[in-house]
């Protein structure tokens, strides 16, 4: 019985090593331009002062000017470098194709915006809901609508990337994070669709899922949420602005697909690998071999939650 698994395992890695698509990329940083919405603070912030260290020319876009100008200022005392600003709503699709083009040819696009506003569904209102989805997912489009065309037009053939800002959230539904993990779900669909429509044109798709990451709009989040979602997401842990950009900037350089930050986000990207794209075959070698695992793994999760969903109301009825 254990000659099996070892005759088994080198023929599914050589297997593997020839069916993963699409094939492993390198997505230089250096001397390219990268544009990042969402970049007045938080993770864009720290993405922009790690790209720009790296020698990107760089460009941010958010909705306020005056942020703008200290992101701006920021980069410029820690790095010496100046980068280009543009106030624009991402829900605006005419106002962020003008800033697109006033920026020029995009080598990586971060599309990096978001809005939360955590509440169970039935207290939350719809114009709420339908902030969240406008921003997060149709603010997406918009923004991948308006840089397409130049990217595909640009005369340096090399690789491009279009990296999209998702969430762990967007991996797994959360109790009061309803409305938000509909928008950042939407992000994957979107991802894998978009792959398989820029291929031909060396443009390279990433989806970032950072977990609770240290920055004034969590720290906003964190004073309003509902107390059971405080407790479930207890058990998941937080991560400094600068790490996940860390993670997202390298993960965007390899062109890979699915960008965990954490470790508990990597064992949720091959818990939920399903049908997505892997460049990596040893990866895919490691989502093939223990997606059972991880799906009991999973599974005992779901059974800690549920309990404490349930625990939580008990409680409530008593008082």
């Amino acid at each position: 019985m254990l000659l099996f698994p070892v005759i088994l395992f080198p023929f599914l890695l050589l297997l593997l090593y020839f069916i993963v698509r699409p094939r492993p990329v390198n997505i230089p940083i250096k001397n390219r331009h990268v544009f990042i919405t969402g970049g007045s603070s938080g993770i864009g912030l720290a993405l922009a002062h790690q790209a720009a260290s790296q020698g990107a020319r760089v460009s941010l876009l958010a909705r306020s000017l005056s942020k703008l100008e200290e992101a701006k200022q920021s980069i410029r005392l820690s790095s010496g470098v100046d980068v280009s600003i543009f106030a624009a709503d991402v829900r605006d699709h005419d106002a962020v194709q003008k800033a697109i083009n006033d920026a020029g040819p995009i080598d990586v696009l971060v599309v990096n915006q978001g809005v939360f506003v955590p509440q169970e569904l039935e207290k939350q209102g719809l114009d709420e809901v339908k902030f969240m989805i406008d921003v997060n997912l149709m603010g997406s489009f918009n923004v991948i609508k308006a840089v397409l065309p130049l990217m595909k037009e640009r005369k340096d053939r090399g690789p491009t990337s279009i990296a999209l800002m998702s969430s762990q959230a967007g991996q797994v539904g959360v109790y009061g994070y309803t409305a938000y993990s509909a928008s950042k779900f939407g992000l994957r669909g979107l991802a894998e669709a978009l792959q398989q429509e820029v291929i031909a044109d060396n443009i390279h798709v990433s989806l970032i899922f950072p977990p609770d990451t240290d920055t004034p709009g969590f720290e906003q989040e964190s004073k309003v949420r509902p107390e059971l979602t405080t407790i479930l997401a207890g058990s998941s842990g937080s991560m400094k602005a600068d790490e996940v950009a860390k993670k997202a900037l390298d993960g965007i350089k390899s062109g890979s697909f699915i960008v965990p930050c954490n470790f508990e986000g990597q064992m949720l990207a091959i818990a939920t690998a399903g049908l997505s794209p892997q460049r990596s075959f040893l990866m895919a070698f490691i989502e093939v071999a223990f997606i059972g695992i991880f799906r009991l793994v999973a599974l005992f999760f779901q059974w800690n939650w549920y309990g404490s969903i349930e625990q939580w109301h008990a409680k409530k009825k008593e008082k």
